[in-house]
Formats: C-alpha cells, structure tokens, sequence
C-alpha cells in the first residue's frame, strides 16, 4: 500500500455531489487517508480546477494539518485556525477554506484534492495562497496523493 486520499461521498473520477458545491450548501466533503510516510510531520492540501476559462482555479488550500491527522470532517469551519491548529489559506474565491466546484455551463471540469505530507510544520501565517503554499513545501514533500472528482452544470 502507499499514501492514499479517499472520501465518503464520491470515488476518483466520479461526479462531485452537488451538496459540496455552489449549486448546494457549498460544504467541504469529508476526506480520509492512510499510509503516510513514517516522518510525517504535517500535511497540507490544496484543491484546485485546472479547466477553468481563466487557467487553474483553486478552491481550498490548508496547511499545518497535524502529522497525527487522518481525516478531515465534512464541513470544514471556514476560518483562518481550525481547533487542530491546522490553518487556511485564501482561494481564488478570495475567501478564506473551501470554496465548491462553480463551473460555467458546458463540459464537466475535474477538481483535484491533492494532500502532502511534509517533513516540517510550514512557517506560513493564516491566509496564505496557492503560489505561498508551493513555495514553502519545495524541499520538505515525503509524499503526496491525490482525489479528483467531476462536477458540470
């Protein structure tokens, strides 16, 4: 077995239910994973939307998931420092945590979750971006996995 993501609600490459969208409550789904590298000392997640019109779209980015984490709960607090200490960053939304697949009418576009595990707790403060994110994890990935789903109006 190796590092692997999965939720409750819909397999890889399956439709995204429209409850974890803008068409519904627009709740984050719950997500799980297992066989994380041995020196795990935190995660990080960003969801993101590379079919959008205007290029890759991101949704969600979290960071600093403790390294004893092994699942997030459907509907995640929108807000900066989560109880566990893990905190959020800003999407293309420009808000703060999970933002649901909001496509355009036409082909169904694929949303990926992709998880990190790092060897380090990452020195960024609340509200970081994609770009951030990315920065800070050069040199400290143990390992990654990820979940993509569908979603078209």
């Amino acid at each position: 077995m190796s590092f692997q993501i999965s939720n409750t609600a819909f397999s890889n490459g399956e439709t995204i239910p429209k409850k974890f969208t803008c068409d519904g409550p627009d709740v984050s789904p719950q997500l799980s994973w297992k066989e994380t590298p041995a020196a795990t000392q935190s995660f990080a997640l960003i969801m993101y939307d590379p079919d959008a019109p205007a290029g890759t779209w991101v949704h969600w980015v979290l960071y600093n998931l403790p390294a004893n984490t092994r699942e997030l709960p459907e509907g995640m607090e929108k807000q900066e420092q989560l109880a566990t200490g893990a905190l959020q960053g800003r999407n293309d939304f420009r808000k703060i945590g999970y933002g649901g697949p909001c496509p355009p009418p036409g082909t169904p576009h694929r949303y990926y979750f992709k998880l990190y595990a790092l060897d380090t707790k990452l020195n960024l403060k609340a509200g970081a971006t994609k770009p951030d994110l990315e920065r800070a994890l050069k040199g400290h990935i143990l390992g990654e996995t990820e979940l993509m789903g569908r979603y078209g109006r």
